[in-house]
């Protein structure tokens, strides 16, 4: 389970930086870049990692996926600059998609260190304190205070002095009420994994002392 977990993890971050060159709205009230709809889920599976196999696996997750995003930036920057095959005709497009700003890139590394270690960081003081009780507790706090920095932080190195104050607080606060809901409405898919990757760690535990 945890091998899978990790995947999960690693594959959600890069499909996530792919994603945030599409913004979508709620409505008339909020934009957001597709990107939210699948980084929203990096954070619980860091809460399964470390309430199963404990504060030191989470960490590892969490440097391993940001090696990953800069393996991936690399590499997309290397496949941008290929020269392209004469019948290409879509380069400027696939240039557009896959390439971020430089600002945004470095907001988007910084922003995921900062936020993902305090995720691990309130999670598991919470876990001293409850034991193995109250995982939601501990899955909802986390997830909900590491999210806003993790919203603020990007926001303020990304536009920072490209768009008034007024709008910058308002794209925050949109962006932290959708990640707060969605933190909330997959609590139950926590309980879930959780359930079963220590069931599965039970039995390979049990095959193990045969």
């Amino acid at each position: 389970m945890l091998l899978y977990l990790n995947a999960a993890f690693a594959g959600l971050l890069i499909l996530s930086n792919i994603l945030a060159v599409k913004l979508f709205s709620i409505g008339s009230w909020a934009i957001l870049p597709a990107a939210v709809i699948v980084y929203v889920f990096t954070y619980p599976i860091t809460d399964i990692i470390g309430e199963v196999y404990g504060k030191e696996a989470a960490r590892k997750t969490v440097f391993a996926g940001f090696v990953t995003q800069l393996l991936a930036a690399v590499f997309i920057f290397a496949a941008i600059h290929l020269p392209s095959a004469p019948f290409f005709g879509a380069q400027a497009e696939f240039e557009t998609i896959l390439s971020g700003s430089f600002r945004v890139t470095i907001a988007s590394l910084i922003s995921y260190l900062v936020s993902q270690n305090l995720d691990v960081f309130v999670f598991h003081k919470l876990k001293e304190k409850h034991g193995s009780k109250k995982l939601w507790i501990r899955n909802n706090l986390s997830t909900a205070s590491s999210q806003l920095i993790d919203t603020t932080v990007f926001i303020l190195i990304a536009f920072y002095g490209t768009m008034p104050l007024g709008v910058l607080i308002g794209m925050a606060a949109t962006q932290y009420i959708f990640k707060f809901i969605v933190a909330v409405a997959d609590t139950p898919l926590v309980y879930l994994f959780v359930k079963m990757a220590k069931k599965e760690r039970t039995g390979a535990e049990a095959n193990a002392a045969a």
